[in-house]
């Protein structure tokens, strides 16, 4: 039996994202793992064949000795599984993993670049210093793994251009997928009156917090709700304050665990994210037969296209922004059109199966 394991810093990343493809591999025949740290999705796994094993981490740290420490706690993990692959996500369970799978003589480790992080977008020197740092440890990671699976065509020849990965390993794989026969629009007969623009973000400044609410203040007189679920993300500098989060015209929810059923109930779904992976929420929406306005920035623009299934605008700009979310309010038509067309692209591009299959052809080729 061909042994896989998929390296995570949370369970529920694993759980929310990969569990689609996980399952597919335990239908074709493969024992699974999921290696991460004990959380409130860990024990869920074993219902699907899955087995969950715990390793520390300290996800804020960037201190050398407790990092080190973390790849010898993968390193005990997955030393005595005889892994066939060892599937990375993320930056720091790629590097980490790609490490420790190299000392426990797993033949082949695969890496997934779901997004590079706030480091890319901040100026801040201590950003510099962390991205300096980072793509020293990518490039020589890289040369140890089989495949560097990419979601977005930027990321894909940002590493490749700057020699962080050889062309030849570098895979694209649009998304982690979406199930596609789970988000499906089924609220047909609204009740409430004002039309709903809804954004789905944790709260921090670069997914756009600013600029909705700054497009929401321009709207006021419109005939609109604006909603924002997300919660705070503590301990990130870059996080909204609750002060802010509760003023102006945006209803903010905090987290909410019925996601599905908020974007049914919304007419625009709206991500004015500065840099991204591939965002969930937009596949969600797209899904759900939702007209998006997002920004043209890396990742959200592998969802939309311009015109088509929504709207592109440019980042940081809340005028272009608001007048694009106008242009939706005002074209119920336009709104159905673009929404339709976002499930046609979400069913083509992005169904889960679609994107498992391409997995499975990676981890096939390799073994």
């Amino acid at each position: 039996m061909k042994k896989i394991a998929f390296l995570s810093h949370l369970d529920l990343n694993l759980y929310l994202f990969r569990l689609p493809i996980m399952i597919k591999l335990v239908e074709e025949g493969y024992k699974v793992y999921a290696i991460c740290p004990r959380g409130e999705k860990f024990n869920q796994f074993e219902q699907y064949g899955i087995t969950a094993l715990e390793y520390k981490i300290v996800r804020k740290s960037l201190n050398p000795l407790t990092e080190v420490k973390t790849i010898k706690n993968i390193y005990n993990v997955i030393q005595p599984l005889n892994l066939d692959i060892l599937q990375n996500f993320t930056a720091k369970p790629n590097i980490y993993g790609s490490i420790a799978g190299y000392f426990a003589k797993v033949p082949m480790i695969v890496n997934a670049i779901t997004g590079l992080g706030s480091f890319y977008i901040s100026e801040s020197r201590k950003a510099k210093i962390v991205k300096f740092i980072i793509e020293i440890l990518y490039k020589y990671i890289n040369k140890k793994a089989s495949f560097i699976i990419f979601q977005n065509n930027d990321d894909k020849n940002y590493f490749i251009d700057n020699n962080l990965v050889h062309k030849r390993k570098a895979i694209l794989i649009k998304s982690s997928g979406i199930d596609t026969d789970i988000y499906q629009h089924t609220i047909y007969q609204k009740t409430q009156s004002p039309l709903i623009v809804l954004m789905i973000a944790r709260a921090i400044w670069h997914k756009g917090i600013k600029e909705y609410y700054a497009a929401a203040d321009i709207l006021k007189n419109e005939n609109v709700q604006f909603i924002l679920i997300g919660a705070t993300d503590e301990g990130n500098l870059s996080c909204a304050d609750e002060k802010f989060l509760t003023s102006g015209n945006v209803k903010w929810l905090g987290h909410r665990d019925d996601i599905k059923h908020q974007i049914d109930l919304c007419d625009i779904f709206v991500l004015p994210s500065y840099r991204e992976g591939v965002p969930r929420t937009l596949l969600e929406a797209s899904s759900m037969s939702k007209p998006i306005v997002t920004t043209d920035s890396i990742g959200c623009r592998e969802v939309v296209i311009d015109g088509y299934n929504g709207f592109l605008v440019p980042v940081k700009d809340e005028k272009v922004l608001a007048s694009q979310i106008k242009e939706l309010i005002k074209n119920q038509d336009l709104r159905e059109i673009m929404g339709k067309n976002g499930r046609i692209r979400a069913l083509e591009e992005f169904d889960i199966e679609i994107i498992a299959k391409k997995y499975l052809e990676v981890y096939e080729t390799i073994i």
